[in-house]
């Protein structure tokens, strides 16, 4: 029997996980703006996979529909609010952490991400098929709001009261990124504006813990 040591698989290298990331988040990056200029019914995933320099079936194998290349994107929005409220110090009242670190976009992302981002928000109040992705991104990261909720409660994270609180925050994240998402289509991405946001989230969530 001959070793497989001596025989090794020829052909393209395994794409590792990290660079898996980078060509979806690239390949989001062209789908959004193609649905900005032309809408989503009239762009097509052979468009999208000539954007990014792919063939179509690279593409598919990448995503299961045209409509979840948004997902890289929107996963960057709420993956800055896990970091957030993973990073919640004991000392802290939630909201005041809130107004003090969080950013709706993490802050490594680039200026062109965080418009991209909201524009995709923008964008699912006109798409069902965008709002449907979009909303199941939000629901799945309930799951990290409950742990990090059934810990400082010291609760177990399947009790009503923790997964009432997931979701409720969840709501509120959600409305607050979609007002955020229409008053940046006015006045743009400012200082201002952002930390208007963070105030209007953490007093949303204080009104509601009261």
């Amino acid at each position: 029997m001959e070793d497989v040591a001596d025989n090794p698989r020829r052909g393209r290298p395994p794409v590792s996980d990290q660079q898996r990331r980078r060509q979806r988040l690239d390949i989001s990056r062209h789908a959004v703006r193609l649905f900005a200029e032309q809408g989503v019914a009239a762009t097509s995933g052979e468009q999208i996979a000539r954007a990014a320099g792919l063939s179509e079936r690279t593409l598919w194998r990448y995503f299961r529909s045209k409509e979840s290349c948004v997902e890289p994107l929107l996963t960057k929005m709420i993956d800055a609010f896990q970091t957030v409220l993973r990073s919640w110090p004991a000392e802290l009242d939630l909201t005041e952490h809130l107004r003090a670190a969080y950013t709706p976009v993490l802050e490594s992302s680039s200026g062109a991400d965080i418009e991209a981002v909201l524009a995709v928000v923008r964008m699912t109040h006109d798409e069902p098929a965008l709002r449907a992705a979009y909303l199941v991104l939000r629901e799945r990261s309930e799951d990290t709001f409950t742990e990090v909720l059934a810990e400082r409660m010291g609760r177990p994270a399947d009790t009503l009261d923790v997964r009432v609180r997931a979701a409720t925050m969840n709501a509120v994240l959600r409305v607050a990124t979609d007002r955020l998402a229409q008053v940046t289509a006015e006045k743009g991405i400012t200082p201002e504006v952002l930390r208007r946001h963070r105030e209007h989230l953490a007093d949303a969530l204080e009104a509601l813990n009261a």
